[in-house]
This record gives structure tokens, C-alpha cells and sequence, in this order.
């Protein structure tokens, strides 16, 4: 099988040998990776199984202020502090969601499509699909705030209500578009999780997010294509939901949040996990040999009847030593060696 059909028969719940594996890189470990190797191409060395590109506003250089980026939004993101791939939110846009009206842009599909084409050329034998983050609650805090925005789950419902099904329409439209060309899939980005449970909790998710993530993966699964879901922290209340309106694959899947062992027993043969390899823990701490071994349990726990895409928890922060990136690197390509 090619890298395609295995990632393939992973999502259909087949083992496989190798395993699909991927790596993402923030901007900054990439550029350690690279000075420590002296190898410009590296992360194509290391390879992938997986080939994607995300839309989530495309931001652009702001004019005479340096490390600020302004997305199709309007939202600024400042990029002077520690995180130089997403940043903070310089200033929200809407201060009272009541009191104001916010006019959500014209995305500009051309470009859109122009980013899918290019991603499909280029696409050889990889599992390959577009992405969409900061797709619902993470836009709407992106633009009000995350304490207007949890507030208004309770002092203002059915105006917060209205502006989700907004979020939900504007990318219906996206989504739509990247339906129309041969993905593979769709993936969806926005963190509802925190270290211990959800962020809005369990009652407010199903009234304010449920319903619009159904409606993209409706979309999604009318073509016949997977749905990939990326949250960080802890769903795992409401990972049954996320079955039940269609999820095929949830990333990123954190052994210090889960018992990965019991989530794979519940729900193994219904969801594929892709993650497993803690870069909050595991990955910045351990040395190159206790980490090998830790990659070892990780895919032991998951690999029995596929449904496992392994990989980091999340793209490579900065604090992971470029000792650790090759370790892992050579687990994931010499499989033969280690399970």
C-alpha cells in the first residue's frame, strides 16, 4: 500500500505495516532542526503520510508594526512574545456582542482555491485534505474575547446562538468550495478542551457547538470524504457526541489528559486517534532512550485493529530538543526496529 491507502485503512479501523506517522513543525523548531543538521531539507527526510493545508484567516504583515499579523477577520495577532506562529489577539473586536454588529468578511476564495490546487499538485502518494481552524469557538473568542464569550453562554444565549450559526455559514461556503476538488478529507481546528474537562463544559458545548460542527461534517460526509477534528485538552465527555455526528479521526489525542489504553478500548472502533506522543510532557523532558520506549508503549496501547496515526500531540514547540525530534524521527521510520 501507499502512504494514501494505509492512513486509509488506518481510518477503516485496519492494522498496518508501517503505521502512518507525521510530524508538524512550528516555525521555530523547524529552524532548530535545520541549524542542527544542516539539512534545508529535513522535514522532507523525516517524511509524512499526511499533506494538508489550513485556512484560518491567512494573516499578513501589518504595515510598521513588526511580529503583528492581521487576518481576513480583522483580528490582529501579536507575534512579538514567545509564540511566533499564532500569537495573542491585540485587540478584540467586538466588546459587547449585543450592543454591536459585526460584518464578517468576503473570504477571498479565489485564493482559496488557488491554495487547494496547489496542495493537490503536490500531493505524490500522501493522504491529503484542507483544513479549517479557529472554526467556531475559537473564532468567536478570537473576535470577543474568551470571558465575553463564555459569559454570553449564560447572560446572552440566543444572540451567541446567532452568531455561531454566522461562524457555522461562513464556512459552510469554505467548506463547500474544498468539496468541489479530490481531498481526501476535511479537518477541523478549535480547542474546547482544557488539562481537566471542557472549557465551556459538557451542557454548553452540546447547545452551542454540537449543532454547527454536525452541520460541517454533514457537508463533509455527503461527499463520502473523512472528517479529522483537531481540539486540544480534554473531550472525552463528549467524544460520543463526536461519533454521532460523524467524526472519523480526532487529533490531538494527549496521554497525560487520557487513559489511552481505556479511550481505545471504548471507542476504537469507531475513531481513529492521531497523536500520542506528549509534547507537553514526553517530548521536551525525556532523553532520546526513555523516549523510544515511551513511543513503544504509546503505539502498543493503540495499534490493535489500526485506527492510529502516530504522532506528536501537537506541532513541535521550541523547548524540544533536536535530539529528541531525530529519536522519534527514527521510530517512526524504522518501525521494524522497535515493534
Amino acid at each position: 500500500m501507499n502512504k494514501r491507502e494505509t492512513v486509509i485503512a488506518a481510518l477503516q479501523h485496519k492494522a498496518t505495516v508501517p503505521i502512518p506517522y507525521h510530524i508538524e513543525f512550528t516555525q521555530q523548531s523547524l529552524q532548530q532542526l535545520i541549524a542542527a543538521t544542516g539539512q534545508a531539507d529535513i522535514e522532507d527526510r523525516i517524511g509524512t503520510y499526511l499533506h494538508y493545508a489550513q485556512y484560518w484567516g491567512w494573516p499578513t504583515e501589518v504595515p510598521d508594526r513588526p511580529e503583528h499579523f492581521k487576518d481576513e477577520f480583522g483580528v490582529v495577532w501579536n507575534r512579538s512574545g514567545v509564540d511566533k506562529d499564532i500569537g495573542v489577539v491585540d485587540r478584540f473586536l467586538i466588546p459587547d456582542l449585543e450592543e454591536g454588529h459585526y460584518e464578517f468578511p468576503t473570504p477571498d476564495t479565489a485564493r482559496l482555491r488557488r491554495e487547494i490546487e496547489q496542495l493537490l499538485a503536490a500531493r505524490k502518494d500522501k493522504f491529503t485534505f484542507m483544513g479549517f481552524g479557529f472554526c467556531m469557538f475559537e473564532r468567536a473568542w478570537s473576535l470577543m474575547g474568551m470571558e465575553n464569550t463564555l459569559m454570553a453562554m449564560t447572560a446572552a444565549p440566543e444572540a451567541l446562538e446567532e452568531f455561531f450559526d454566522r461562524i457555522c455559514g461562513y464556512f459552510l461556503n469554505l467548506v463547500d468550495i474544498a468539496l468541489e476538488y479530490d481531498v481526501d478529507g476535511i479537518y477541523f481546528g478549535d480547542d474546547w478542551g482544557q488539562q481537566r474537562g471542557l472549557i465551556m463544559g459538557p451542557a454548553h458545548w452540546r447547545r452551542f457547538i454540537k449543532p454547527r460542527m454536525a452541520r460541517l461534517y454533514e457537508r463533509v460526509k455527503a461527499k463520502g470524504k473523512y472528517v479529522i477534528q483537531h481540539s486540544c485538552g480534554d473531550c472525552n465527555l463528549v467524544l460520543p457526541d463526536l461519533i454521532e455526528i460523524g467524526l472519523d479521526c480526532y487529533q490531538t489525542f494527549q496521554p497525560e489528559i487520557y487513559n489511552i489504553a481505556e479511550v481505545k478500548k471504548a471507542y476504537g472502533n469507531k475513531l481513529t486517534f492521531w497523536g500520542g506522543v506528549s509534547t507537553q510532557q514526553v517530548l521536551p523532558n525525556m532523553k532520546p532512550p526513555a523516549l523510544k520506549e515511551e513511543i513503544v508503549r504509546v503505539v502498543r496501547a493503540l495499534r490493535k485493529d489500526g485506527g492510529l496515526i502516530i504522532a506528536p500531540t501537537h506541532a513541535l514547540p521550541f523547548d524540544v530538543p533536536v535530539e529528541n525530534i531525530l529519536a522519534m524521527a527514527d521510530v517512526f521510520q524504522h518501525q521494524e526496529n522497535y515493534f
